[in-house]
């Protein structure tokens, strides 16, 4: 992407956000350069402190914060907050020093100094930008750019002509001072990204810089991608055992509700056992039982059988009384003077029949 495209994308957005009613603690637009805004043409007198801190100033107090600001960090946000809040109604310039001055003065820089300008302008407690600003605050600047108090930590900083450069400004009672944010510096950034110079290496190799973009050797640009290599399959198999963990955790989880519910059907399944098997062997030994099933179809039987060799007694003839010789307990024989006299004719006529083919047989 290149850079036109870039501001071109910024000012889009910008614009976006000027047509939005944000609310009053929002920032509406980026705040402006110090060349952008124009001079009211009144003489300048400066606002005591007593005045400043009572609230009751004809005007917004101009407060100014200088500094490099790369790198741009939570530690430059709080000092220009409190910068912006140190007065009830304050009007906050901030100056930022040039590449050129800063490479002179402290040393090379990350950002460039159109870098460092825009990252300010976005920032919701900056109400103006000085570009260009000077390394030691005079007496002339403070008057061109009509500023009430200077807000700055209290540290003393050191320049070759002084211990302290803002001296002067402290001995004018027109310096407030500010507090550093503990833990957070651009040195201290800087010192994460070079005690970390393997790491940070392979994460740009990784994501597509070359190792020409990133000032590194043949040799060492293989070791890095070699390393990337063997890398990303040490965190793939971590992946893999982080996964393996926390399936056995979940099943652990659920083993004791999944053992009580196998648990519970074992034992129902024993009770239902139980409870037919009981059934079965009673039924068996029901049948076997001399009032039992297995009695009652014999007896069914024996009548049965009984029934189909012996005629009832009312039967007119029971052929089986003529082989019977003592069929009667009780002495009751069947004479023949007991039958019909039809039934002794017709015998008698069976018996003249035999006598009579045993002659003609002889």
């Amino acid at each position: 992407m290149t850079e036109s495209t870039r501001m071109g994308r910024k000012r889009k957005a910008t614009e976006a956000v000027q047509g939005i009613d944000l609310p009053e603690t929002a920032c509406k637009r980026p705040a402006p350069y110090s060349h952008q805004v124009e001079n009211n043409g009144e003489s300048f007198i400066p606002i005591s402190l007593e005045e400043a801190r009572s609230g009751q100033a004809s005007r917004p107090v101009r407060v100014y914060a200088d500094g490099i600001f790369d790198l741009f960090h939570i530690g430059h946000m709080n000092a220009l907050r409190q910068a912006k809040t140190v007065f009830p109604n304050v009007y906050l310039l901030v100056g930022v020093c040039s590449d050129k001055l800063t490479h002179t003065m402290k040393g090379f820089t990350v950002m460039t100094e159109k870098e460092r300008y825009e990252s300010l302008t976005h920032c919701r407690y900056v109400d103006e930008i000085v570009t260009d600003a000077p390394w030691v605050i005079s007496p002339e600047f403070m008057e061109e750019h009509q500023i009430d108090f200077v807000a700055h930590d209290d540290l003393p900083y050191q320049s070759s002509n002084s211990n302290d450069i803002y001296k002067d400004i402290k001995a004018m009672g027109r310096f407030v001072p500010t507090q550093r944010t503990e833990g957070i510096s651009t040195s201290d950034l800087i010192t994460r990204i070079v005690r970390n110079y393997d790491t940070y290496v392979r994460r740009n190799l990784r994501r597509g810089y070359s190792a020409k973009d990133l000032n590194v050797g043949f040799v060492k640009g293989k070791q890095y991608e070699m390393q990337n290599t063997v890398n990303q399959l040490r965190e793939k198999i971590k992946n893999v055992e982080d996964r393996s963990k926390r399936f056995i955790q979940r099943v652990e989880g659920r083993s004791h509700e999944i053992w009580k519910r196998v648990e519970d059907t074992s034992t129902n399944l024993v009770q239902k056992w139980d409870e037919k098997s009981r059934e079965l062997i009673g039924n068996f030994l029901k049948f076997f039982e001399d009032n039992g099933r297995w009695a009652q179809m014999w007896n069914d039987g024996r009548e049965i059988m009984h029934g189909a060799f012996h005629s009832p007694p009312t039967s007119p003839l029971n052929i089986f009384s003529f082989f019977d010789s003592d069929n009667d307990t009780n002495g009751d024989e069947t004479n023949s003077a007991d039958l019909p006299s039809d039934t002794i004719d017709d015998a008698n006529d069976v018996v003249n029949e035999d006598e009579l083919a045993n002659t003609s047989s002889a």
